[in-house]
């Protein structure tokens, strides 16, 4: 099974509020992502969970509309920053498929930290707004990061010149 871990995108500033919208930068950014993990990288979630929040909601759908995945996007709770990444470890732990999470740090770390390492204080990866870890689990339980992908990376690359706007 596979899980797809991402960081909402780029917001707006936080002096418009905790639940504030993407920015353009971030529209772009999750655009060029969403093509490139849906044309590239053979993922095919059956659904993506998000924290309820805007920002999250917003990427949720941009990678939904790509994705095409049949359980559509929809919010859950235990995705918010500060909550236990125990919550999701086990809800993970028992799912046979493959499933995408947009939320939000240090929660993503955290449960990134306690699935590879057992240790949700132990942070293997540094998230980028919309960017996307792929974690993998083998037969015997164990979590294992297969890729990343970053907006740094797709821009260097010729993903970089699609033509999104929002």
């Amino acid at each position: 099974m596979k899980i797809y871990l991402v960081q909402h995108a780029h917001t707006r500033p936080e002096t418009e509020g905790s639940d504030r919208p993407l920015s353009q930068q971030g529209w772009r950014d999750i655009r060029k992502i969403a093509a490139f993990v849906s044309e590239q990288t053979g993922c095919n979630v059956s659904g993506i969970c998000h924290s309820g929040k805007l920002r999250a909601l917003q990427t949720a759908q941009v990678l939904d509309e790509r994705l095409k995945t049949p359980e559509g996007s929809r919010a859950e709770d235990g995705l918010d920053p500060g909550d236990p990444p125990g919550i999701w470890a086990e809800r993970l732990n028992a799912r046979a498929t493959d499933l995408m999470l947009v939320g939000h740090l240090p929660h993503l770390a955290r449960l990134t930290g306690l699935l590879v390492c057992g240790d949700e204080t132990r942070l293997p990866i540094r998230f980028t707004r919309a960017g996307i870890v792929c974690l993998d689990q083998n037969e015997d339980g164990i979590w294992s990061v297969t890729w990343m992908i970053t907006p740094q990376i797709v821009r260097s690359s010729r993903w970089g010149s699609l033509g999104v706007e929002h």
